[in-house]
């Protein structure tokens, strides 16, 4: 069984490999030869009057590799003047994260893999938006917004640039220093232009493509903002106000993001933070703490899927004035075995990765 670090997966997979990967698992669900599970989460009080602890899990399953993928942290509410709010995530301390991708053989359970989380799960929502943009953005599309400059903004951008003619970007996020860091970094790895604007508008007027990837609790841009032929692709939950669903002429959902809520239970609910659903534990004082949010905000069950758009079934972008849209969320699961299968695969060719004693998961049926 390997270990793979963050580092040595970066060695071992390219945006382009990754987004054919994602691409190809998609559209295995069609036949029955892709399948996952929505993503879970479970949230409990701590003793932190803004905070909650969240264990969040997910699994899939694609040419031989089961992935699941799970997550422990705690989440941050930081709440404005103006009534919105942020979601933050930290294990431990701030700066810390825990989540982790074991990968098995479905031929025979064998563990395979434990993978460090942080640089997979970059790169498989980086080429999930870019697979989106290549089904629905303008072939010619040469110019992006993108709102957020965090990790993932990154991932995002290289993967939009991967699959179109992009010469430009401008980027918006509301801390000067993080968005002049982005926009420099990000210059010099893609060898285009990327220009740090203060506002949201001005990053999105005259774009092809606006991708949003924030932790807001609130719309980042407003409807009325968007352009025809414009492409948008939101990674966020919240980030798309309600109003502008019915100025897309093509919305699709990437896949099921969530389990739906039960409705025999007070403790199964939506819009808990920014998570899609969870279970959430605790007295009423102290779910108080939450705020009301997620992915309740739009609603994108009516949306066809990607394996819609990918089979026919439901129409793309089919002229260049139409306003597309893709919503980055779904088959979760499904990208950790497709995408991590992929880096193993890759790692066992190239003998990458640490070797981990399979006693600590596999145990003889008398132990």
């Amino acid at each position: 069984m390997l270990h793979l670090d963050n580092t040595a997966q970066s060695k071992l997979l390219t945006m382009p490999e990754c987004i054919t990967a994602v691409e190809q698992a998609f559209q295995a669900i069609d036949s029955g030869q892709a399948i996952y599970r929505p993503k879970t989460d479970v949230h409990v009080p701590n003793r932190n009057a803004n905070e909650y602890y969240r264990f969040g899990s997910m699994e899939g399953w694609y040419d031989g590799i089961f992935a699941t993928r799970f997550m422990s942290d705690v989440m941050a509410w930081e709440h404005r003047a103006d009534g919105s709010w942020r979601e933050d995530q930290y294990c431990m301390e701030p700066g810390k994260r825990c989540a982790v991708v074991l990968l098995f053989s479905s031929e025979n359970g064998e563990p395979l893999a434990l993978l460090n989380d942080g640089w997979i799960q970059r790169m498989r929502v980086g080429a999930s938006g870019a697979l989106g943009t290549k089904w629905l953005a303008r072939a010619d599309a040469e110019t992006v917004c993108i709102l957020g400059s965090g990790r993932i903004a990154r991932t995002l951008l290289e993967g939009i640039c991967a699959i179109r003619p992009i010469k430009q970007a401008r980027v918006f996020s509301p801390s000067s220093t993080n968005r002049n860091a982005y926009a420099m970094s990000m210059s010099d790895e893609l060898g285009i232009s990327v220009e740090a604007v203060d506002s949201s508008q001005k990053a999105m007027a005259g774009a092809d493509i606006v991708a949003t990837s924030t932790n807001s609790g609130a719309p980042v841009f407003e409807s009325d903002w968007l352009e025809p032929g414009m492409h948008v692709v939101a990674v966020g939950t919240n980030e798309v106000p309600p109003e502008a669903i019915s100025r897309f002429d093509v919305s699709i959902r990437q896949g099921v993001s969530s389990l739906a809520p039960a409705k025999d239970s007070v403790r199964h609910r939506s819009g808990v933070g920014l998570s899609y659903a969870g279970f959430v534990a605790g007295s009423d004082e102290q779910m108080a703490r939450i705020p009301n949010g997620g992915a309740a905000h739009i609603d994108t069950s009516n949306f066809p899927t990607f394996t819609d758009l990918a089979a026919g079934r439901a129409p793309g972008r089919t002229s260049k004035d139409q306003i597309t849209f893709y919503y980055c969320h779904g088959n979760q699961g499904l990208q950790f075995a497709a995408v991590g299968g992929a880096i193993y695969r890759n790692a066992v060719l190239a003998g990458n990765g640490a070797t981990i004693p399979l006693n600590l998961f596999v145990q003889n049926d008398e132990g």
